[in-house]
């Protein structure tokens, strides 16, 4: 008989959390708008037209996580993904899992644009 292994309860935990935040179609799209690069918020919140204040709070979400970092420059704030490469190999396995499972879908051309930059 196979030996029985515990769970690991923190990282199951840190796993849900993860996924959790990137679970949000929002955060998704503030995450494939940073894939192009630095924003303000209210750069993203002119790209994807929800208000001011829900785009801070999943940018505080993402920040928890450390999946996006800020720049203070004068009185704004620049926002950025923390590890774009990294993310972006999230990304592409995920899109293989969804392949693999009848549910083709792709991320826009900025995550895609990641992907095909060498690891730094």
């Amino acid at each position: 008989m196979p030996e029985k292994r515990e769970l690991d309860a923190g990282a199951t935990a840190a796993y849900a959390h993860l996924f959790h935040v990137l679970a949000d179609p929002a955060r998704l799209s503030i995450v494939q708008h940073l894939a192009s690069g630095e924003h303000r918020v209210r750069d993203l919140v002119d790209h994807i037209g929800l208000a001011q204040s829900t785009v801070s709070k999943h940018l505080s979400h993402l920040r928890e996580c450390e999946l996006v970092s800020v720049r203070t420059e004068g009185r704004a704030s620049w926002f950025s993904l923390a590890e774009p490469r990294l993310l972006a190999d999230v990304i592409a396995s995920t899109e293989r899992l969804l392949r693999a499972t009848g549910t083709p879908a792709s991320l826009c051309g900025h995550i895609h644009a990641l992907m095909s930059e060498p690891s730094r």
